[in-house]
């Protein structure tokens, strides 16, 4: 009976787990492939995976920050780390752009994956790798898709707070910024819909989403999509002024990776106007939102894809970038 079990475990994970879209062949993704490490720092992504588990045992949010990260990180100047970088010198570091001042973390995690990869392989697994496992990671712990990470990326020397600024959807965008936003990453609509999805796990402050209940159009009136029960019960923690830092979750099930999040726009129930908009913002994004509320298989699959595709932005490889010594600052 054992093994039976064992082995339905198995074939449930299996199930959730898409075919990498890469090769240690190129197939798509120049010189990033799964095995990368494998003979370097053998132990690499077992040790990723057991801190990523230790720290959501500790605080369950952690995996909803983990994942930001390396959204946020991709973002500006490709999958580089360079969002892990303190101000020192010459760099003007991206955790204080509008998008990561006050609400980026997750930051100790990080440099407690890298030391303890330091102390078993010194200077081998880049931060920029660090964290698409450990996004990998935070997503499966917490009940979603599993998918082979392509690895090899280097770090980069360089940060942009200019690039944070710009480059990253803020809550209130309109939807067509939002897919412009994408699309200069090299990501379509459906990543967008996708990887929006990752709002099925986490938390946001009052202060961005304090528009959709005041002043949406800035007319004085509330976000007309909303229900009424729902704006009353949002504006009871989150006031005119005041409360900026008050949290809420994004879907009603914040640390369990599911596709009610979906659900949540379908019923006009989206916490910020850039999750909601995919709803009523384009038709093609709403017959995305629709199929996904429907089926958690196919934004499991999609997810997972879209996951891979996102890490591929402008990755640094080669004689390109370096591996840090430590997250937080270029190596001397």
């Amino acid at each position: 009976m054992a093994k039976l079990l064992s082995f339905v475990l198995v074939l449930s994970l299996l199930a959730f787990a898409p075919l990498c879209l890469c090769s240690r062949n190129n197939g798509g993704f120049g010189s990033l492939y799964p095995q990368y490490y494998d003979r370097s720092c053998p132990k690499a992504k077992e040790i990723v995976k057991s801190i990523v588990a230790k720290a959501f045992a500790r605080e369950a949010r952690i995996a909803a920050s983990i994942l930001r990260l390396h959204f946020h990180d991709c973002f500006v100047q490709g999958c580089d780390a360079s969002l892990l970088l303190d101000s020192s010198g010459n760099i003007r570091s991206e955790k204080n752009s509008n998008p990561n001042k006050n609400s980026a973390r997750g930051f100790e995690v990080i440099d407690e994956i890298k030391s303890a990869l330091e102390k078993e392989c010194p200077q081998t697994v880049s931060c920029a790798d660090i964290l698409s496992l450990a996004a990998r990671d935070s997503t499966f712990i917490t009940g979603g898709p599993y998918w082979e990470v392509p690895l090899g990326r280097k770090d980069s020397r360089t940060a942009s707070l200019s690039g944070s600024n710009n480059n990253i959807p803020a809550p209130n965008n309109t939807f067509q910024t939002i897919l412009n936003r994408f699309q200069n990453q090299g990501l379509d609509i459906v990543d967008l819909v996708a990887l929006s999805g990752g709002h099925t796990i986490g938390n946001s402050r009052c202060t961005s989403f304090r528009q959709r209940l005041y002043n949406q159009n800035g007319n004085g009136q509330p976000d007309k999509t909303l229900p009424q029960s729902f704006a009353t019960d949002l504006r009871s923690r989150c006031p005119r002024s005041g409360g900026d830092n008050n949290l809420f979750s994004l879907d009603y099930s914040p640390t369990k990776f599911d596709n009610s999040y979906f659900k949540n726009l379908v019923a006009f129930k989206g916490l910020l106007n850039s999750d909601q908009v995919l709803l009523t913002g384009n038709d093609a994004s709403a017959a995305l939102v629709k199929k996904y509320a429907d089926d958690s298989e196919e934004f499991f699959q999609q997810f997972a894809k879209s996951m891979i595709k996102m890490s591929n932005i402008s990755p640094l490889t080669g004689s390109s970038g370096e591996i840090r010594k430590t997250c937080r600052k270029i190596n001397n």
